[in-house]
C-alpha cells in the first residue's frame, strides 16, 4: 500500500475566477470559512503534506498555515500549471491534486486513487464520477501522480500544452470510479458561480 506520508496534496486555487466575476474563488465563503481552506482541511487528513497553488492574495492563503506557491510563469495557464508547481515543490513520491471549488469531494479520495494506482502499476490515477446526465466522466483535476512525471509535464507545458487529458493520455492512467453505493452523488459538483456555491452549502 502507498502510505499517505508518501503523498503530498495540492489545492488548486490559481484560476482567474472569471465565472465569479473575477473574484478569487478560493477566498469565497463556504460554511463559515474560505472555500480553499475548507478544501484544505478536507484534504489534510488524507495526505502527508499539503500546499496551495494560488496566483493572487498570497498572504491570505499563507494564513492557512501551509506553503503557497504561484504558477511560474504566472499567466493563469490552467490546472496543469498547478500540477507542475506541485511536482516541482513536493518532496514525496506522489502528488495528489484537488481543485478549491469542489468542497464535498470524498474523504477517501486519496486512498482509493492510491489503491488503484498501485494495483494497476499506473503513472496516474484519475477520478471519474456520474454527472447529471448519468454518464460516468473523468474528473481530471482529481488526480494522483507519480513524482517522476515532472519532466514529461515540463515538456508538455513548454510546448504549449494546456489540457490535462491530452497530457495524461501519454501515460498509463487508471480511471477510478466514485459511484459505489454510499458515495455522495454531489461529491464532485464544482461551484463556478456564487449561486452554485450557495447551493452546495445547503444541507443534503
Amino acid at each position: 500500500m502507498i502510505a499517505k506520508e508518501d503523498i503530498t496534496g495540492i489545492v488548486l486555487a490559481g484560476g482567474r475566477g472569471s465565472r465569479m466575476g473575477g473574484a478569487d474563488k478560493g477566498l469565497q465563503n463556504f460554511r463559515g470559512m474560505p472555500l480553499a481552506l475548507h478544501t484544505l482541511l478536507r484534504l489534510g487528513p488524507q495526505v502527508g503534506e499539503a500546499m496551495v497553488n494560488a496566483n493572487r492574495n498570497l498572504a491570505a492563503y499563507e494564513s492557512f498555515g501551509v506553503p503557497v506557491w504561484p504558477d511560474a510563469p504566472a499567466d493563469y495557464a490552467g490546472p496543469l500549471a498547478g500540477f507542475l508547481v506541485g511536482l516541482e515543490r513536493c518532496e514525496t513520491a506522489y502528488l495528489v491534486t484537488v481543485p478549491c471549488d469542489t468542497p464535498l469531494f470524498p474523504t477517501d479520495l486519496v486512498a482509493r486513487l492510491a489503491e488503484a494506482l498501485e494495483r494497476e502499476d499506473a503513472d496516474i490515477a484519475m477520478a471519474t464520477a456520474r454527472e447529471e446526465d448519468g454518464q460516468l466522466r473523468s474528473q481530471p483535476v482529481f488526480s494522483l501522480l507519480r513524482h517522476e512525471l515532472m519532466e514529461s509535464l515540463v515538456r508538455f507545458t513548454t510546448g504549449g500544452g494546456r489540457k490535462i487529458d491530452a497530457w495524461s493520455a501519454q501515460h498509463k492512467t487508471v480511471l477510478v470510479p466514485f459511484d459505489r453505493e454510499g458515495d455522495d452523488p454531489a461529491a464532485f459538483f464544482n461551484a463556478n458561480t456564487l449561486a452554485e456555491l450557495h447551493q452546495l452549502e445547503q444541507p443534503r
